[in-house]
């Protein structure tokens, strides 16, 4: 009996002009089917990926290059929505694909399906994302699991935020490394659900990892008091329009990890940064997407 896949499809309403582009651009991204249609003035083009071709990060990239196109043509920027069709048993096409995941000096993450290894040194990260973004494989993933390895100190007793959570594994590296506490928060019920999963695979304890659906308002009431560090790896539209909204929770001296930025949003960010009362200490980049590793100015 065939096994029901997962598929991305991508729906990109545009200008005439752009139809070749875009066409152009769902092939190079991986796209096996495609189709067009006639809306008005404009054109609505789908193109179809199985699910395990591209992560959510990677569509957002999609969507800037198909707007860039249309900045290039002098023409209206296109309307850009992605859904997952026939969402049951997605997981099952590429769960035999996907291997142990070494991540930085620190971690090596195990799908929960296959029964871990001797590690040597590093620590097990147990993962099953179901719905929710956050395998270990992305590049932002990796980026923002490395930069914890830097900034957790398990002396220093440190609470966190993870805004954004998804799947739970940045809370979940945070709290392996020696976190005291980590509050996660992600506005998606399902994504929240996986989070708890893996929370559980992990054998962590739901007083040291916090996971609750809602985002910053939703946060504020669940720390007491401000916290050391702020982790979040959503998109860089997104992390601009919530930095104004960090200060309350976080410690004059606290610390970000963000990440979710392609590399020629950066500057954007490092502005937005700055002009929030935070200094760059180090942006980390691979392939087409970066970290930035930020600081609160000192102030009382």
């Amino acid at each position: 009996m065939a096994v029901a896949n997962s598929w991305w499809e991508i729906r990109i309403l545009c200008h005439p002009s752009l139809e070749e582009t875009a066409f152009w651009r769902l092939e190079k991204f991986g796209c096996v089917g495609t189709s067009t249609e006639k809306k008005a003035h404009s054109l609505l083009i789908r193109g179809y990926l199985p699910q395990e071709k591209a992560e959510i990060l990677d569509l957002a990239a999609l969507a800037l290059w198909c707007e860039q196109d249309a900045l290039l043509l002098q023409v209206p920027k296109p309307r850009f929505h992605w859904q997952l069709i026939d969402e049951e048993d997605w997981s099952i096409s590429w769960k035999e694909h996907w291997q142990p995941t070494p991540v930085g000096d620190r971690f090596i993450i195990y799908p929960a399906w296959i029964d871990p290894l001797d590690p040597g040194d590093r620590l097990i990260l147990r993962l099953d994302p179901g719905v929710a973004f956050g395998t270990g494989t992305h590049a932002t993933t990796q980026l923002c699991l490395e930069s914890l390895e830097m900034r957790v100190d398990p002396d220093k007793n440190q609470v966190l935020a993870d805004l954004g959570c998804g799947s739970g594994i940045l809370g979940i590296g945070a709290i392996l490394l020696g976190a005291a506490k980590v509050y996660g928060v992600d506005n998606d019920p399902l994504t929240v659900d996986s989070a708890r999963h893996n929370r559980h695979l992990n054998q962590i304890h739901p007083d040291n990892l916090v996971i609750n659906e809602g985002s910053v308002p939703e946060l504020e009431q669940l720390i007491a008091e401000p916290v050391d560090g702020i982790i979040c790896n959503i998109l860089a539209d997104v992390i601009v329009d919530l930095l104004p909204q960090f200060t309350p929770l976080i410690k004059p001296q606290g610390w970000a990890i963000l990440s979710g930025i392609m590399v020629e949003q950066s500057q954007a960010i490092a502005d937005a940064l700055e002009q929030n009362g935070w200094t760059v200490v180090a942006i980390w980049k691979r392939q087409e997407w970066c970290c930035f590793q930020a600081r609160r100015e000192e102030s009382d």
